[in-house]
């Protein structure tokens, strides 16, 4: 027994109605609802071989069928394989960011807070990791007599800043002249190949050495902090709208995950740098969220730097709909944050 064109639309149509009522479907049902030019009783016969093929589930003997994660499987395929993404959906994302955020952290909350509230599934918008974030500009500014103010912008606009020690013979323009040598030599480095480089340029500075030590320490402090990649959430109790989490036990499984973050921070890490991935039910790996599905999609801020935003939500989810708002999503962001490189 193969999976056929008739048996595939099928299919489709019981996962469509799932996904909208989360009623398990009959026979009578498609039949009624969508034109097949099917009777009740050809479509019955169909909907059994798709049960014994594994796409479909029964939870009850008198009830009808839902789909398996292995329905949810094929259909993600199909519509990543026909490119089903609509374009309109680029426009409400838009709407999301009529403002430049100055700050990456600013822009991270506005995307998740964005794709929660588009998908009304959770949100996760995963930044790139410390070790990839390169430096673009990097300015001293005189605090007092001995300390300035160290403001280094990476990748995106995210900035970092902090308040070090510079010596006692370093003035506004002495600062200036530091800061325009740091930015000439480090632009384009990641932090731990600036911190190598300005140990090198220590040994012909002796009079900028406090600065530069300074500098070293900060970058060393920065790149030691950000190795491990920060997630945000948006629109956690999302979940509790749906009846598959009605239960109380269920949703608070499901909520522990979310607070503790570091299961689904693996998974957003084990994205790579593909357009989108989609793991339904069990392919999650995660017991917990073994009726649920994560979808994922790439953002970029350099070509060598990117990070992850993403949907959590039933495996009955509307998958077409997510993947056109991820796939719009992925790249506001990433004109978002590479415009003032251009």
């Amino acid at each position: 027994m193969t999976m056929d064109a008739r048996k595939f639309r099928i299919l489709q149509a019981i996962i469509d109605d799932y996904i909208l009522t989360a009623i398990p479907v009959g026979s009578r049902t498609i039949s009624k609802k969508y034109e097949m030019g099917l009777s009740s009783a050809t479509i019955r016969n169909e909907m059994s071989d798709l049960e014994e093929l594994g796409y479909l589930d029964q939870p009850h003997v008198s009830a009808g069928r839902i789909p398996s994660a292995k329905a949810y499987r094929l259909y993600v395929d199909q519509l990543l394989q026909n490119g089903s993404i609509r374009t309109g959906d680029a426009a409400d994302v838009r709407a999301y960011f009529t403002n430049r955020a100055q700050q990456m952290e600013d822009v991270i909350s506005r995307a998740a807070q964005a794709l929660s509230g588009l998908t009304h599934y959770t949100s996760l918008v995963m930044s790139p990791k410390g070790a990839e974030l390169r430096i673009r500009t990097l300015q001293l500014v005189p605090v007092s007599s001995q300390s300035a103010l160290l403001v280094i912008v990476t990748d995106g606009g995210i900035m970092r800043d902090s308040v070090i020690r510079v010596g006692n013979d370093m003035d506004s323009d002495a600062l200036y002249a530091v800061s325009r040598m740091l930015t000439e030599r480090l632009s384009g480095h990641t932090l731990s190949e600036a911190l190598a480089l300005i140990k090198e340029t220590e040994r012909d500075m002796q009079a900028e050495r406090p600065v530069l030590n300074g500098v070293a320490e900060f970058l060393d402090a920065v790149d030691s902090e950000g190795g491990k990649a920060k997630l945000t959430l948006g629109g956690a109790s999302n979940i509790l709208n749906f009846p598959e989490y009605s239960d109380v036990e269920k949703a608070r499984c499901f909520l522990s995950v979310l607070e503790t973050k570091d299961k689904l921070l693996k998974l957003m890490e084990n994205h790579g740098e593909m357009a989108f991935t989609v793991r339904i039910g069990p392919e999650t790996g995660i017991p917990e969220l073994e009726d649920c599905s994560l979808v994922t999609a790439t953002y970029r801020l350099s070509d060598n730097t990117h990070g992850t935003i993403g949907v959590i939500g039933p495996t009955r989810m509307q998958y077409g709909r997510v993947l056109s708002v991820l796939s719009a999503m992925g790249k506001q962001l990433t004109d978002l944050l590479r415009q003032d490189k251009e």
